[in-house]
């Protein structure tokens, strides 16, 4: 068997494909989590907590980010601007990706706990038995017709 036809067979396989189209409808719904997040969850946060954005909370970690800070208007320093000094430790960027998985999480679950439900539901329908098959109709014929010898 060629390379490219062995290719084309596994390539080709159920699972790939839909895996493939997994992947692709992960990454967009991803990115609606994402925008939910950033864009309505965490300034409603921000806002309950006292305005805070969380993407530029850290901790300098040289006396030259501390320093810059002190020397900033209103004492406040971007990250983006603090990170060009030297280093800092930005724990609010990493609450906020730890916020969207948690929810990015809670929104699957609750997708799989549906896609359950509607699983159970359908499997408590009760099935109708299958119609019988041409060799049970002639099987059947048969011993009717010895029966009425």
């Amino acid at each position: 068997m060629s390379m490219v036809k062995e290719f084309k067979e596994f390539a080709m396989r159920g699972n790939v494909v839909d895996l493939a189209i997994g992947v692709i409808i992960g990454g967009a719904f991803g990115k609606i989590v994402s925008s939910l997040i950033e864009d309505l969850i965490m300034p409603s946060v921000g806002k309950v907590i006292g305005s805070v954005d969380f993407s530029n909370l850290y901790l300098p970690l040289s006396a030259k980010v501390s320093g810059a800070i002190q020397n900033a208007p209103g004492g406040v320093l971007a990250l983006v601007d603090a990170r060009k000094i030297g280093p800092v430790l930005a724990y609010g960027n990493f609450i906020t990706i730890l916020l969207n998985f948690i929810i990015l999480a809670f929104c699957i679950f609750l997708l799989v706990k549906g896609i359950n439900a509607l699983k159970r539901k359908e499997a408590a329908k009760p099935v109708a038995p299958p119609a019988p098959t041409a060799e049970e109709k002639l099987l059947t014929e048969i011993r009717d017709l010895l029966r009425n010898k």
